[in-house]
């Protein structure tokens, strides 16, 4: 029976371009249309077109470049599928995400894919496919952005795809404790237990990517590290991948010391938002720092995420989207009355 996609957008183009779209496998087609029709329901969505499925045939009808894109959307989706891959909706959004990008990076999401013990993780948004590509080229990456965009989780699946193909001998992660000096003295428990909280999200990302047990194996041989950023100090660290997560949260003197860490065979990673900092208002930051002074430096790339990188929960980008546009309504404000508060977000001057 002709089953009809509802659309949510009622609004189209006075002239409409319409195309049947045939798919090879009709076992394909439960994952690719989703339960109940979900994806290309999004997807109607998305784009403003109309679809109409019926066994593995569909037809797409809207503007012009809307349904190509569609086109292109569907094409990749199915081709997950033939390739052994779920799709999710988070994969539907990815796939819009970057249909809508730049040709040239829809293409490089495949080809860019960083493959774990666990999963095979590719591209999400024109932010990832950047970031990629600088962890494949370049021995020092900053990720700047909003939570969300996959900074951190990325750049630990790309290192424990080095560690697991032996181009690397361990990967060491690390992210200031606390606050930047780091004071953890007043926690009940032994260093371990002070720490772990902190570096939790690390550990998650870990678990992402590689199984329980050889997570286990390979903290007690030492082959991965997960240590506060004050136990970089004195070492020179080679043959590693180095991550340095919530690196907004440094002092100057604490991201020069981490930076000067690098050695033979060692790729760094420095994952942070500027917009978050948790520092003391009288104490610049590390980050906002050292990308004034070593930006422009070949071999150290600088990848900056935008809101609609998000690919954590459509509510997170809408979230992020909404505070910095408090955040410049604030800055404003302050350029009008001269009360030097132009640096101060508006999440933290407002509450």
């Amino acid at each position: 029976m002709k089953k009809r996609i509802a659309s949510k957008s009622d609004a189209r183009p006075a002239e409409e371009t319409s195309i049947v779209v045939e798919y090879p496998d009709n076992r394909h087609m439960t994952g690719l249309f989703g339960e109940h029709n979900r994806n290309l329901a999004l997807i109607e969505a998305r784009l403003g077109i109309g679809a109409e499925s019926r066994g593995n045939r569909l037809r797409l009808v809207g503007g012009e470049d809307a349904v190509r894109t569609a086109r292109q959307i569907l094409d990749r989706l199915y081709s997950r599928l033939e390739a052994n891959h779920t799709v999710t909706t988070a994969d539907v959004e990815a796939a819009i995400r970057l249909a809508r990008a730049e040709p040239a990076l829809e293409e490089a999401g495949e080809a860019l894919a960083i493959r774990t013990r666990k999963r095979t993780i590719t591209p999400r948004s024109p932010g990832q496919v950047r970031y990629i590509r600088a962890l494949q080229n370049e021995q020092i990456t900053f990720g700047l952005g909003p939570a969300g965009t996959g900074k951190t989780f990325l750049a630990v699946a790309w290192a424990v795809s080095r560690l697991i193909a032996g181009s690397v001998d361990r990967i060491i992660l690390s992210r200031p404790a606390v606050e930047a000096g780091e004071r953890l003295g007043f926690l009940p428990g032994d260093l371990r237990e002070k720490i772990d909280p902190y570096l939790r999200p690390l550990y998650d990302a870990l678990n992402d990517t590689l199984p329980a047990d050889e997570i286990a194996k390979r903290l007690e041989r030492n082959e991965i590290e997960v240590a506060p950023l004050a136990y970089m100090r004195g070492r020179t660290l080679s043959n590693c991948v180095v991550i340095l997560d919530e690196a907004q949260n440094t002092t100057p003197m604490q991201m020069k010391m981490f930076l000067t860490r690098l050695g033979e065979n060692c790729q760094m990673v420095v994952a942070g938002d500027p917009s978050q900092t948790d520092l003391p208002s009288v104490s610049q930051s590390g980050l906002n720092h050292a990308l004034r002074i070593v930006g422009d430096i070949p071999g150290i790339a600088v990848v900056r995420f935008a809101p609609e990188d998000v690919v954590r929960h459509a509510l997170v980008g809408a979230i992020v989207a909404a505070y910095d546009r408090a955040d410049e309504k604030a800055r404003a404000r302050a350029a009008q009355t001269g009360d030097g508060t132009d640096d101060q977000p508006a999440a933290e001057s407002e509450a």
